[in-house]
């Protein structure tokens, strides 16, 4: 299990570097805890695996300062979990009623639902990044538009990532300039 803290601390350490993510923004995480021990998702989840992974998610994200959601799983409608800190500043996201447990919800939500310091459950949300740990689809929570971005841990256990990190819309035509020393040098 330690092997697996060690490892998601690097894929967070990884995405945040790649996406140039500041204090205050949000990482989703979606995450298969069966997929992890080789099983089929949704059907043999571990608290325990979801305690490893949590443990390096979280402290590599209080390191950086940045708030993080936990997907629950479809039969929750991929719901989020988060801190209510993060939602009394963010009110255009809608709070839902329900409490993720492994067998509604997925271990890994149902793991930090009771290890955040205030959880509460979100409807749907627009992270800056986010990391999918044995395909559980999180792209619906991602702001527009998704850069993928392959981390060197490509699995945790048998479960395949996927990350990605977003950047804003590039807008206008063939004068438009995107980079700032570029723009500078017009001048």
């Amino acid at each position: 299990m330690h092997t697996l803290t060690e490892q998601v601390s690097t894929i967070v350490e990884e995405l945040i570097q790649a996406g140039k993510l500041q204090p205050g923004q949000l990482i989703v995480i979606g995450a298969s805890t069966s997929e992890v021990i080789g099983e089929h998702i949704g059907k043999h989840g571990s608290i325990d695996v979801a305690e490893a992974l949590f443990a390096g998610i979280n402290a590599t994200r209080k390191k950086h300062g940045l708030a993080i959601a936990f997907q629950c799983c479809e039969h929750l409608n991929r719901a989020l979990v988060v801190e209510r800190e993060w939602l009394d500043k963010h009110p255009q996201f809608v709070e839902v009623s329900a409490i993720p447990v492994p067998k509604a919800g997925g271990s890994m939500a149902a793991y930090a639902f009771r290890h955040l310091d205030q959880p509460v459950l979100i409807e749907s949300v627009q992270a800056h990044a986010a990391i999918d740990i044995g395909d559980t689809l999180i792209g619906m929570h991602l702001k527009s538009v998704a850069v993928p971005f392959r981390p060197s841990v490509r699995t945790l256990g048998s479960a395949h990532i996927t990350t990605a990190y977003t950047r804003p819309k590039l807008v206008g035509g063939e004068r438009a300039v995107y980079k700032a020393d570029i723009a500078n040098s017009l001048f």
